[in-house]
Parts: structure tokens; sequence; C-alpha cells
């Protein structure tokens, strides 16, 4: 499976935010390659071999996993009020994705160089 047929399988009243998601990322995250793994899209620096963003549609929320404890503990602030695991954050309304707060994680993940994957 490919990322198109991951957005194509899912509900189509996410299919607009997770395009958007992905959209996102293949913007800020230039340099990464995209695939699929662990059943989602994944994000991985060329010559890396772990993943340090992924985003999954799931039965309750869309999830977006930010892997790099150096990033979560830098928008530790931005990231308190909402809903998060160790490192995934989840929206259950596609309405309400914070596309700003996804934007700018991503663009301090692709600045952050190699290192620090949980």
């Amino acid at each position: 499976m490919d990322v198109a047929s991951y957005l194509a399988a899912a509900p189509e009243a996410r299919r607009p935010a997770l395009a958007r998601l992905r959209e996102l990322c293949l913007t800020e995250l230039q340099d990464f390659e995209e695939s699929i793994a662990y059943g989602m899209p994944v994000y991985v620096r060329p010559g890396g071999t772990e993943a340090e963003i992924a985003w999954a549609n799931q039965k309750q929320y869309i999830s977006f996993y930010l892997m790099r404890t150096d990033v979560r503990d830098a928008f530790a602030d931005r990231l308190a009020p909402h809903d998060m695991g160790k490192a995934c954050l989840r929206f259950r309304n596609p309405a309400k994705v914070d596309f700003t707060l996804l934007r700018d994680l991503l663009r301090a993940t692709a600045r952050a160089g190699p290192g620090r994957v949980c």
C-alpha cells in the first residue's frame, strides 16, 4: 500500500484533513522519504532508519506522531492544551486539527537534523 491508497481508504469525512496533513508533511519535510510503515504514513530522513514523523487515521482520532523528544520538549507549552500521549498528538474532530502547530512541529523537525528519536 502507498500513501495515496491509504488516503483513498480513509473515511470521506476525514479525507480532506488527512490530505492537508500529507501535503504539509511533503512541503515541510522535502528531503524526507515518505512511505508506509506500521500501517501508516511515515517520514524518514534520507539515510535514516527510523521515522521522525508519522500520522494515522484511527477509529476515534487523526493521530500525528512526533518521535523527536527534542522537538516535543521545545514545544511543550504549545502541546500542553492538546490531547497528547508520549509521542502521539490526537485530534478527535478533523475540523479542529491545528495545522499551524503541525506546520511548526514539522519545520522544527526538518531543522533539527538527525538524532533523538524516541
